[in-house]
């Protein structure tokens, strides 16, 4: 057996190259079920990020639906989700180049159905019988408004026509119609709530015509969350709920809201796309679901006679785009050991099969970090969660003397939740000599709506404290280096980094990937799903200017003395290119060393392999050169402004 090799942390030489990353990953999006065929999205870096419908028959033969160069993904709330819907095999879909809906039969071109400039369409229910589309619908076309105009839309599948059929609110969602084609379900809130703050549930009848009729709220409002919509087989409807605290299951029952089960356990998740879906039917008497408890999530059947939960045994933690139907469930799965996969289980034999797997690459179990649940005291005497990683590297060692340096990483939202799932982009970290900290700080979705509601008012300073806390629990275990601690994360994440860099002295470095730096410009210049966002995070604006520019890094700049990297996508319409820049400038001229990554092409989020590349081998790089370590990897310098020589 041969020795390892003696290296300082951070130069360890890893197998796990941006290069693998890049060219071996695809992101998995929503999944469907089309009697026995699986249906599901691939967001593909190697090609510019373009999303393409995959199809998978029941004996396994699979096969791309979306030829070139449509590409599947919906720009509604920007975020888009819920962006195709497949019957008998016919395919219906949004096509981000031109916001058309297109219908494509198997093995033909796609043909447009809609022709109408200015409008984005999500969320897609087909009505077979009618020859009907129900589906959200959001009009840019009126330059003149202030925001665009949101409704629900029937659309004839035969001649084109639409009809508004649910509108005069500001946000609708998930669209259902009950299986006897009877009624039609959705959801709808209002400025200034998200959809985890409060949504209302509604009821209408649905008529030949496609119209409905007699509207009614059965469920929800301002303080009470609902999720998921959903008709059994004999015609009930069930939806999630957080009326308790927690997003559980709910039924309407002779005309009353009854919880299905009541547990301390979410089986809603924050709505931030279209199409998310945690429980299906596979008959009127059993729910196939999923639930999480303490940042884990499991897969279970409910019997709705009795009400019984049994847990399904499975090697996932993470679970989410669950469809089922009398035979089987499929979904979205990952776990510290495996990658996110397209999975299927048979309901009969519980037998497992993987349909297709995020990434191909075969990476040794010795190279890889395996993340530990924990949890730690924070600030008022309260514990917060978080997943650690250590170093791991079969072939590398650091000498006995020296500590880790140590990656904080803040999720994006602020609401949302990371997950434990095998991720080659954290790996890229641990493998190469850095522990790596995932926090699930205050706010995060998960842990119940109380925990949720830990950031109202609160945001950039619950977050930012937890994010601190979690580093110095670390520290004082003996298990990081204290003097080598960044941080780093993505949209509000990046806002999170900002903030614990500029209004506390603690992180030596951070990394901010299309962050926040001014509250003032993201409350007066973002689109309009996130456009009151901050009314709950951090107060209503104008009123509370103050509040918004004392929580501003753009505005205590004089305040921050460490070095930070920034990425920003230049096409991005949630946090636009002039926050990175004013930040650059302004750091650049108080002589704080800043390296700048601009992309032209991307968003808010990086889709193409080349610029996913070039970001980490880019921060890498650039905690080498703060941290006085010289990376194994061949590396391209990056400019980095008043970095001392």
């Amino acid at each position: 057996m041969s020795e390892l090799e003696i290296k300082s942390y951070g130069s360890w030489v890893s197998p796990i190259t941006s290069n693998l990353i890049v060219s071996e990953t695809v992101r998995l999006g929503q999944v469907v079920l089309d009697n026995e065929s699986t249906y599901w999205t691939e967001g593909r870096p190697q090609e510019g990020g373009r999303n393409v419908i995959v199809h998978c028959t029941a004996d396994g033969q699979k096969n791309d639906v979306t030829p070139e160069p449509f590409n599947v993904r919906s720009r509604v709330h920007e975020y888009g989700g819920g962006a195709f819907a497949v019957v008998d095999k016919t395919v219906y879909f949004s096509n981000y180049l031109d916001n058309q809906i297109y219908r494509q039969e198997m093995g033909s071109r796609p043909v447009a159905i809609t022709s109408e400039s200015g409008r984005r369409h999500a969320d897609f229910v087909i009505n077979q019988k009618q020859n009907r589309l129900v589906c959200v619908s959001e009009d840019h076309s009126d330059l003149s408004r202030n925001e665009p105009v949101n409704s629900l839309v029937s659309l004839d599948l035969v001649d084109g026509t639409t009809q508004a059929i649910a509108f005069g609110n500001d946000f609708y969602a998930s669209p259902c119609i009950s299986r006897d084609e009877s009624h039609l379900a959705w959801l709808t809130w209002n400025h200034p709530n998200m959809p985890w703050d409060g949504t209302e549930l509604w009821v209408a009848t649905w008529n030949e015509d496609g119209s409905i009729a007699n509207p009614k709220q059965i469920a929800g409002g301002h303080n009470e969350s609902i999720f998921q919509p959903k008709w059994s087989p004999d015609h009930k409807l069930y939806f999630v709920s957080d009326r308790n605290g927690w997003w559980n299951l709910h039924h309407l029952q002779n005309g009353q809201t009854e919880p299905l089960l009541e547990m301390e356990a979410e089986f809603g998740r924050p709505q931030w796309v279209f199409g998310m879906s945690t429980y299906g039917f596979a008959s009127a008497e059993q729910i196939i679901c999923a639930y999480t408890q303490n940042g884990i999530w499991h897969l279970a059947s409910v019997q709705t006679e009795t009400r019984k939960l049994e847990r399904i045994e499975t090697v996932y933690t993470s679970i989410e785009s669950i469809q089922v139907n009398a035979n089987m469930v499929v979904f979205i799965g990952g776990s510290p050991s495996q990658f996110s996969s397209v999975a299927k289980l048979d309901l009969v034999t519980q037998h497992p099969y993987i349909i297709r797997r995020s990434c191909n690459v075969e990476v040794g179990p010795k190279v890889l970090s395996t993340p530990q649940t924990i949890e730690f005291p924070t600030v008022n005497g309260l514990i917060s969660y978080a997943f650690f990683y250590a170093p791991q590297n079969d072939c590398q060692i650091a000498s006995e003397s020296e500590l880790p340096p140590l990656i904080v990483v803040s999720h994006g939202g602020p609401t949302g939740a990371t997950s434990n799932t095998l991720s080659l982009n954290l790996q890229y970290w641990t493998s190469r000599g850095f522990a790596v900290l995932d926090v699930n700080y205050g706010g995060s979705t998960g842990y119940g709506r109380v925990y949720r509601e830990r950031l109202n008012n609160q945001w950039g300073i619950v977050d930012v404290e937890d994010c601190i806390n979690g580093a110095k629990f670390l520290v004082d275990q003996g298990q990081v280096d204290s003097n080598r601690i960044a941080i780093k994360g993505g949209s509000a994440g990046g806002y999170t980094t900002l903030c614990s860099l500029t209004y506390h002295d603690f992180f030596k470095a951070g990394a901010s990937y299309y962050g926040i730096g001014n509250l003032e410009a993201l409350a007066t210049d973002t689109h309009k799903f996130e456009s009151r966002y901050l009314d709950g995070l951090v107060g209503r604006y104008p009123e509370e200017m103050e509040v918004y520019r004392e929580r501003s890094p753009i505005y205590a700049i004089d305040l921050l003395n460490c070095p930070i990297i920034i990425f920003q996508g230049l096409d991005d319409k949630v946090v636009p290119p002039n926050q990175a820049e004013a930040m650059v400038h302004a750091l650049k001229t108080k002589g704080i060393p800043v390296a700048y990554i601009p992309f032209d092409g991307e968003g808010h989020g990086f889709r193409k392999s080349q610029n996913i590349k070039r970001a980490l081998d880019a921060e890498l790089y650039f905690y080498g050169s703060v941290f006085g370590f010289k990376p194994a990897d061949s590396l391209i310098p990056i400019e980095i402004t008043n970095m001392p020589t």
